[in-house]
């Protein structure tokens, strides 16, 4: 991880360096050229005002004062910059206002101004100062600095780099650290802590980063969760075994014990074999739907199945079994006529045969176990509602009964694991299965399955 976090600083850090250069020399060529277009400026001020100049002197030296008022008159016409004309008391002759302290410097040194300035006689000899007078005074106020603050270029360039610096390395730290999370978080699963989460400290980012996190949180759930359904069902397998084996064994030990009842031992121990090869099929058969992901193995095997016509082959095999114990099963098919979607047909056969056995096996003898199958046609799908009329189950029971060797009231045949294996096979077909106790009496159990628009199985 160290790796990222440096490769990821350095990013950020040359970048800001980068883009600071970039900066500082557009800055740079901007300036230059603010101070070109400035000294042009100035040199055609300047050529303007040493025309002017060269204008007012002659008229001086020709005409006098008298010349230079009677020209100023007229000037606004020229468009040229007025020069000011100073006799030897520093007078202003032409009526302007002059800045304090200019005429002083310009006598003590005119060579180095930055505007034309020379000095003429008037015909009557008397000697006079010409100069052009700057835009700006000559004296710049500035702004004074803070002497706690160093003034130096190197400076500028060691707090630029000192927040470069922090701010790649803080950026680095930001998107590292979550990372750093997940791989810890990655090897805690890998050596069997399952109950490992990032969320909490993610705290509050709403990023991918934080996104990532949430989505290693539900697969670690969902590993957690499988993981433990099958512990759960390792127990409860283990536990049903127990009984015919035991069963077995006493068998054995009575036949041994006892020679004479070697034929009713052997019965015994063939019925219990019967049981064992029962649950153990059962508990194949569920762990494979388990396993087995929507959409993925199991739409590899898939065929076409009329459901109507499955439903009534289920319902004809419950009344012959039923005949006996006076049960009578009464199927509704709706009208639906023929509804062909793509399935798994065993699975769904074993599925709704579950069903409907479960409503045989806890309805009273003469009794009504009722099936309808009806389509919903505004949702796309097919409902299938099996109902008896035993004594139903507890509201804390309706969502156990569908879980691995759970009996209602723990009454009845079986393993358990008849809803269970109902419920794996409907939602690995995207389908639902609920179980709701019946205000008259009774338990009805309500299989949803989705069905395709048109659907046309292949030719």
């Amino acid at each position: 991880m160290d790796r990222l976090f440096w490769k990821i600083f350095l990013s950020f850090w040359l970048s800001l360096l980068l883009g600071s250069a970039v900066v500082a020399a557009g800055v740079y060529l901007y300036n230059q050229s603010r101070a070109d277009e400035q000294r042009e400026q100035q040199g055609r001020v300047m050529l303007r005002g040493e025309f002017s100049l060269r204008m007012y002197a002659l008229l001086a030296e020709q005409g006098g004062v008298a010349a230079l008022r009677q020209a100023e008159a007229g000037r606004k016409d020229w468009e040229l910059p007025a020069p000011m004309v100073v006799d030897a008391q520093g007078r202003e002759l032409l009526g302007r206002e002059l800045p304090a302290g200019l005429v002083e410097r310009i006598r003590s040194d005119h060579a180095d101004l930055p505007f034309p300035a020379r000095s003429v006689k008037d015909p009557q000899g008397q000697e006079l100062l010409m100069f052009v007078p700057p835009l700006e005074s000559p004296r710049v106020r500035r702004t004074p600095r803070n002497p706690y603050v160093p003034y130096l270029p190197w400076f500028q360039f060691a707090a630029a780099l000192a927040a470069s610096l922090i701010v790649s390395a803080l950026l680095a730290r930001h998107l590292s650290r979550p990372i750093e999370h997940l791989r810890d978080a990655f090897d805690t699963v890998a050596q069997g802590g399952l109950g490992a989460r990032v969320g909490a400290s993610m705290g509050r980012r709403r990023d991918e980063l934080a996104q990532l996190g949430r989505d290693f949180d539900h697969m670690a759930g969902q590993l957690q969760k499988l993981v433990g359904s099958q512990e759960r069902l390792l127990h409860d397998v283990s536990h049903e075994l127990r009984s015919p084996l035991a069963r077995m064994q006493v068998a054995v030990g009575l036949a041994r014990q006892q020679p004479d009842k070697l034929d009713t031992a052997l019965s015994r121990i063939e019925r219990e074999a019967d049981r064992l090869n029962e649950l153990v099929g059962e508990v194949l058969t569920l762990s494979r739907l388990e396993s087995t992901a929507q959409g993925g193995a199991l739409a590899e095997r898939q065929d076409f199945v009329d459901i109507a016509e499955l439903a009534a082959t289920v319902v004809e095999d419950a009344r012959f079994e039923g005949a006996d114990t006076q049960r009578e099963i009464r199927f509704d098919d709706g009208n639906i006529g023929e509804l062909v979607m793509p399935a798994r047909g065993e699975l769904l056969h074993r599925a709704l045969d579950n069903v409907v056995r479960n409503a045989l096996q806890h309805t009273p003898e003469r009794s009504v176990v009722e099936v309808v199958l009806r389509q919903d046609r505004s949702g796309g799908r097919v409902l299938i509602d099996v109902s008896d009329q035993g004594p139903g189950v507890g509201e804390s029971e309706l969502e156990q009964i569908f879980e691995p060797f759970v009996r209602g009231h723990g009454e009845g045949k079986g393993y358990g694991l008849g809803l269970a294996i109902a419920r794996r096979a409907i939602e690995a077909h995207g389908g639902t299965i609920v179980a709701r106790n019946r205000r008259d009496g009774g338990l009805r159990v309500s299989i949803a399955l989705p069905v395709p628009a048109a659907e046309v199985p292949p030719t």
